[in-house]
């Protein structure tokens, strides 16, 4: 009887969220760029993948550094974004205050309001050395849309045509 009225008494406890709930970096950066005219972002699981590999590589150096893995272009190509854009930081404990260091900082507020972003990483790490935490965020957009077959085909033939070939008709710019 006491182990029933416990469990009764702990369900609202295990269904209830904290009021200090902090909101998702990518709701926080949403809200950012909406007050601003820009479009939502979400969080990608690669970009999420690239943050993390940065703000690890920088708290193991103990570090902050862009390079500190490669360049930036070369460690975004997995991401196959059209555009992209990096933040990083370290020294706050939680998200809401390093979003705010960037957003008073003109070249990271850019970044955050990069046009046309539709996807978003970020990640923190802590050094073992100094335990300062290392965060970074990654901002992209442009994704390529991928091609129906039948547009693939199409330009596959109309491709393969030769020079001075004429077609005696063409549909959807396929040559017949």
């Amino acid at each position: 009887m006491k182990a029933l009225f416990a469990t009764v008494l702990c369900l609202p406890l295990c269904f209830s969220h904290p009021a200090s709930a902090e909101p998702s970096p990518a709701s926080m950066i949403s809200g950012f760029r909406a007050k601003q005219g820009e479009g939502s972002v979400v969080i990608d699981a690669t970009l999420n993948r690239i943050a993390l590999d940065q703000a690890r590589a920088m708290a193991a150096r103990d570090k902050l550094d862009h390079d500190v893995l490669g360049p930036f272009n070369s460690r975004m190509a997995p991401a196959k974004a059209g555009r992209a854009a990096e933040n990083i930081a370290y020294g706050h404990e939680d998200f809401a205050r390093t979003l705010d260091q960037w957003i008073n900082s003109a070249g990271h507020r850019k970044n955050l309001l990069l046009p046309k972003a539709s996807r978003v990483g970020v990640a923190s790490a802590k050094s073992a050395t100094s335990r300062r935490t290392y965060w970074a965020m990654v901002i992209a957009g442009d994704y390529e849309a991928p091609r129906p077959a039948a547009a693939r085909k199409a330009v596959a033939t109309t491709e393969s045509r030769k020079p001075g070939q004429s077609c005696r008709m063409t549909v959807l710019g396929i040559c017949f």
